[in-house]
């Protein structure tokens, strides 16, 4: 073999090794932050506030359809005071979607299932929305970082 074809095998061999490793730290980072995207939820539903801050980045906020913005201390203030009680706060199995941009970015979107009532005025309620939840790498390791919300979905008609 040719010195040179042996440099650009070489070359060649170290490419496919490269994207490959590319290929599967991005297949675990997906992996990863879907594991975290479906505990942030299960946190949520059981008012575990303890998890949900140590998911939830530093400067985070949520948007939801209608406008009105939460920062994290709101959302971990009402997991403490338990101010919903949830039968289901859950991904509809199938819905979620993984995109990762670059290595520090992903969002998360899927279908959510929320059930339960406020516990002040005993309101049940029971809606889907739609959401994205973006995810930024951090020393610490992935963060949720901006959350958005659709407006709840009309009731399903049987």
């Amino acid at each position: 073999m040719q010195p040179i074809s042996r440099t650009l095998l070489a070359t060649a061999t170290g490419l496919v090794a490269t994207a490959s490793l590319v290929a599967l730290t991005q297949t675990d980072d997906a992996a990863q932050i879907a594991q975290l995207d479906t505990a942030y939820q299960l946190a949520v539903e059981r008012n575990d506030w303890r998890a949900m801050d140590a998911i939830l980045h530093p400067d985070f906020a949520l948007v939801l359809g209608d406008g009105q913005t939460f920062d994290r201390n709101h959302l971990l203030e009402l997991a403490r005071t338990r101010k919903y009680e949830f039968e289901k706060q859950v991904e509809i199995p199938g819905t979620q979607k993984v995109r990762l941009y670059g290595k520090e970015t992903a969002t998360v979107t899927a279908l959510l299932w929320l059930k339960g009532k406020r516990t002040e005025k005993q309101e049940a309620f029971d809606y889907k929305v739609w959401f994205t939840d973006t995810y930024v790498r951090t020393p610490a390791g992935w963060k949720y970082a901006f959350g958005q919300a659709s407006l709840r979905l009309p009731a399903e008609t049987k």
